[in-house]
């Protein structure tokens, strides 16, 4: 059981589960798009030269191989920005991994927001949309370091393919080495009685804590709900905090459209229709600034949540 609480990046968490899986499976091997600097898989690259594959700056090609080398019964790890790695090369992972029932863990780093300075092309805010849509997927946005590394393992245990959407710079530390993070089973932070908060990923997570309290000084009590696994949903989590509280609020780095408010928004339809809102994206495109800014401008910040929370009371 590795402890993650030294580990300074998002980045090193990812690498360390791939490396500690890489050691004990002989099969594991990873692909990068000329990013090895980015995610930090230099380490990786020196301990399994052989097993080690930088495809160039050809992301739908690094995911053509990567399916090719899952067919040789390899488990391949290929990774990019998750703008490169989810919308340019859809086409091929859709198609060469989920339909031809490959075996292949692709990474998005810098989801949504997080992309920051590299502005609005490099902000992947429907990754969560088109991943959902990959039948049997497991798509994963953990909240810190040791959740991100517990569930990339959990995933290559799975058998199944995944995509996971974390940051690299920077980390969270929630969540101890004996903590209980299970693939598909949300968290739950905080037990209140008024509204359920569902977040899913770092940013969001990060700021709902942070709104939890807000609305506490209030006298607001907020059930919290880390989702870190949106694919498969945690539907029982979801219902029983909609029964008990009635009304739920759903936070995402991403966009409404397909990702997860739309989601537990479809399934409460079908089993306990509840009043919901949502904390996203919208109808926006990226921008250029820095992760506090640009928490401010897209209102993810813990204020904004809060004060949906309470619009939400009133309804």
């Amino acid at each position: 059981m590795r402890d993650t609480s030294e580990l300074a990046n998002m980045k090193d968490a990812i690498m360390a589960a791939i490396i500690d899986l890489a050691t004990e499976h002989e099969d594991v091997c990873m692909l990068e798009a000329d990013l090895e600097s980015c995610l930090g898989s230099s380490g990786f690259h020196k301990q399994f030269p052989q097993r080690f594959f930088n495809c160039g700056i050809a992301e739908a090609n690094m995911v053509g191989v990567a399916a090719g080398l899952s067919s040789m019964g390899f488990v391949p790890y290929a990774d990019s920005f998750g703008v490169f790695s989810s919308r340019r090369a859809y086409d091929q992972f859709f198609l060469s991994v989920g339909y031809a029932k490959q075996r292949v863990h692709l990474i998005g780093t810098d989801p949504g927001v997080v992309a920051q300075v590299n502005g609005g092309t490099h902000m992947p805010f429907e990754d969560i949309a088109l991943m959902r849509q990959v039948p049997d997927l497991i798509v994963i946005d953990p909240s810190d370091a040791q959740s991100c590394y517990e569930l990339i393992k959990q995933a290559y245990d799975s058998k199944k393919s995944s995509y996971l959407r974390a940051g690299r710079r920077g980390a969270t530390h929630r969540y101890s080495a004996g903590a209980k993070i299970e693939l598909g089973k949300g968290i739950v932070l905080e037990e209140g009685k008024d509204l359920a908060i569902i977040a899913t990923g770092e940013t969001m997570v990060n700021e709902s804590v942070k709104a939890v309290a807000l609305l506490k000084e209030k006298g607001i009590h907020a059930t919290l709900i880390d989702l870190h696994t949106i694919k498969p949903l945690d539907t029982a989590l979801i219902e029983k905090v909609a029964k008990a509280t009635g009304r739920v609020l759903v936070c995402e780095n991403g966009r409404y459209a397909g990702g997860v408010g739309e989601a537990v928004a479809a399934h409460l339809a079908k089993t306990c229709p509840v009043k919901m809102d949502f904390v996203n994206v919208g109808e926006r495109f990226g921008e250029v600034g820095n992760l506090a800014y640009l928490v401010k401008a897209f209102a993810f910040d813990s204020e904004s949540i809060a004060a949906k929370a309470e619009n939400l009371l009133k309804k």
